[in-house]
C-alpha cells in the first residue's frame, strides 16, 4: 500500500470544509505515507474552541477510507477519548455492514 491520494482526503473532509471556510480554517495534509495521514489544522483553527470537534469529524471521515490506517493531527486536536469513541463507532458500523 502506498500513499493515499491527497485529493481523496480533501474530498472526504468535504462536509467540514464549509465550516472551515467560514472560519478561515485550513486543512493541511502534510503526509500520507503508508496509510497514515498527517494533518495540520491551521488558520482560523488555531486556538478555536471547536477544533477538537472538527478534528473528530475529519478523523471519522478519513478512517472510513480503505487505505487509511490512522490519522495524526500534528497540533494534537483529537483527544484520546474522542479517538476511542470514533473507533468504537466505526467498528459497530463495520460489523453492521457485513
Amino acid at each position: 500500500m502506498g500513499e493515499v491520494d491527497r485529493q481523496t482526503i480533501l474530498d472526504s473532509v468535504g462536509p467540514v470544509q464549509a465550516i472551515l471556510d467560514a472560519h478561515d480554517g485550513v486543512v493541511n495534509v502534510m503526509s500520507t505515507d503508508d496509510g497514515i495521514i498527517t494533518i495540520s489544522l491551521e488558520g482560523g483553527c488555531t486556538g478555536c474552541s471547536a477544533t477538537p470537534m472538527t478534528s473528530m469529524q475529519i478523523y471519522y471521515a478519513l478512517m472510513k477510507l480503505d487505505d487509511v490506517k490512522d490519522v495524526v493531527f500534528v497540533n494534537g486536536e483529537l483527544p484520546e477519548y474522542m479517538r476511542g469513541f470514533i473507533d468504537d463507532k466505526l467498528a459497530v458500523e463495520s460489523s453492521e455492514g457485513e
